[in-house]
């Protein structure tokens, strides 16, 4: 007999999440909020001609194992070609660091060498964490036999995996901030600016947060399924092949339904009702949406232990990274980059101390007044992205907090043109080449994409929102207190970045307690 699904939201893992049951032999309908699939990894038009990605920008952390196991190159995955990232200094003496290399003049061959041994010992540490990212993360009481398996296969890697010197080191750095860990190995400040925003990305942190080296090893893990690109026709073109191999398993994808409501009959989820007021009546629910929206919005704690509502209701979700789209009329002229290193992936953040202090205003309801930046021009490998001659720049400009003191109405403007300015300081012209901006605030954001607070990883990836905990105790292992209602977003283990692996690990659970149909 087939069994139904509805799965709420088309972003990348409800559509693995969708791919997988489907293949299995589900009756999988997928219901999507905007006109287009994909979520924050979707490409978008912001200007007549002009296309870009929307949120996630760089694709480096795509699950092979999924990738292998839908066939997604099948389905029209283009990966595009790998890029590096540039640290901008001012004076054009900019640093260049690739998967094992950094290059620059005011690197040392003792950095140089630290960097080689430094990515090669965290790659290390997070392939020694694969058994926990690509399984439900275990309990800690009344554990199952995955549960116990899985955290033998833990063990085991970190200790035979590692050795003995390598996972003491591993458990000594493992819960502290990247920012002791990078003073104690590397002397270049710019070198070290630029690994520490990859672990504060997206988050409401800066290096010197506690749990960051957590979150580093998160974007490193990354890299262990390959390097980073910027796929042909943005992100969109990634999902959209996701999207394409869940059809073709039979999957039924329905953009522009918007879901009111989850519908729960005696504590058990029946179904959905649409904003049209149609209702789609379902064997089992699975939402892609983030917990808060998830279980106060769309279930209501009406159906909820009051307990578990305020535990979801506290989780962290304050987004702070503001996402700016620049139409540009020609290709500016940074200093001492060639037309072939501005299509790599650029950062402007001097030194950690510079990233701590525009971390700061954060916290107090403030943007930064020298943002931290992470810029790309797609356009230069894929011309198609804009009017011949023309280019686009997709930034993400952090910190821009979902709760400003004064309101983004009076303010976005302001933050836009001061991230145009600093881009400026590093290309003289550059604002005359401007035909067409907009920025995305967190609050735009929230708005646009259904992400609560704005927050790219549908919440902090802390030590206490992870893992066992992620989203909160009693809904950490994709199933929910509402029987037969399931997460498969970022919101669940291990959290963001589109990898795919929290909507692989869903459908696996999904089959683990319903079976497969028939």
């Amino acid at each position: 007999m087939t069994r139904s699904v509805v799965i709420v939201g088309a972003g990348h893992n409800g559509l693995i999440c969708a791919a997988y049951l489907a293949k299995s032999g589900y009756e999988v309908t997928v219901l999507e909020a905007r006109d287009r699939v994909g979520g924050g990894a979707s490409t978008v038009s912001f200007a007549d001609g002009y296309s870009v990605s929307g949120l996630a920008h760089i694709l480096h952390s795509l699950s092979s194992k999924v990738c292998r196991e839908l066939n997604l190159a099948g389905s029209g995955l283009e990966a595009g070609p790998p890029v590096d990232t540039i640290s901008l200094d001012r004076q054009g003496q900019h640093l260049t660091l690739g998967a094992n290399t950094v290059t620059g003049d005011g690197v040392s061959q003792k950095d140089v060498e630290a960097y080689r041994d430094f990515k090669k010992e965290f790659r290390t540490y997070a392939a020694a964490l694969d058994p926990l990212m690509m399984n439900k993360p275990p309990r800690l009481k009344d554990m199952d036999s995955q549960d116990k398996f899985t955290l033998a296969k833990i063990g085991w890697k970190l200790r035979f995996g590692l050795g003995a010197k390598s996972m003491r080191e591993f458990l000594r750095v493992g819960g502290i901030n990247i920012y002791d860990v990078l003073n104690e190995i590397f002397d270049n400040e710019t070198l070290k600016g630029a690994i520490a925003l990859d672990a504060v990305l997206g988050h409401h942190m800066g290096p010197r947060t506690p749990n960051t080296v957590l979150t580093y090893l998160h974007r490193v893990r990354g890299e262990n399924q390959g390097l980073q690109t910027l796929p042909p026709g943005g992100m969109g073109q990634v999902t959209q092949a996701i999207s394409d191999a869940a059809h073709g398993f039979g999957a039924s994808i329905r953009p522009g339904e918007k879901v009111k409501r989850i519908l729960v009959n005696d504590g058990k989820a029946s179904g959905v009702e649409l904003f049209s007021g149609e209702q789609l009546h379902a064997d089992i629910v699975v939402s892609n949406a983030d917990a808060k929206t998830t279980f106060l919005d769309l279930v209501g704690t009406g159906e909820l232990d009051a307990m578990f509502a305020h535990r979801v209701n506290k989780t962290r979700t304050r987004g702070t990274v503001a996402k700016v789209y620049i139409a540009l009329r020609e290709l500016p002229q940074f200093r001492d980059l060639s037309p072939a290193q501005l299509g790599q992936r650029l950062l402007v953040v001097p030194d950690m101390r510079y990233l701590e202090h525009a971390f700061n205003h954060a916290k107090y309801g403030e943007f930064s007044q020298a943002p931290v930046l992470e810029i790309t021009i797609p356009s230069i490998a894929d011309p198609s992205l804009a009017p011949a001659g023309h280019h686009v720049m997709s930034v993400s400009a952090s910190y821009a907090p979902y709760e400003l003191k004064d309101g983004w109405e009076q303010q976005r403007t302001v933050f836009m043109d001061n991230v145009i300015a600093l881009i400026g300081e590093y290309a003289p012209g550059f604002e005359q080449l401007v035909v067409d901006k907009e920025i995305l605030t967190p609050v735009d954001i929230e708005t646009e994409y259904g992400l609560t607070g704005g927050h790219w990883h549908q919440g902090e990836m802390t030590i206490d929102q992870s893992f066992m905990m992620r989203p909160v105790h009693g809904s950490a292992q994709y199933d929910t207190p509402v029987e037969g209602l399931f997460l498969c977003g970022a919101t669940a283990h291990p959290g963001g970045n589109v990898t795919g692996i929290p909507g692989h690990n869903a459908a696996q659970r999904i089959l683990k307690i319903q079976g497969e149909p028939g």
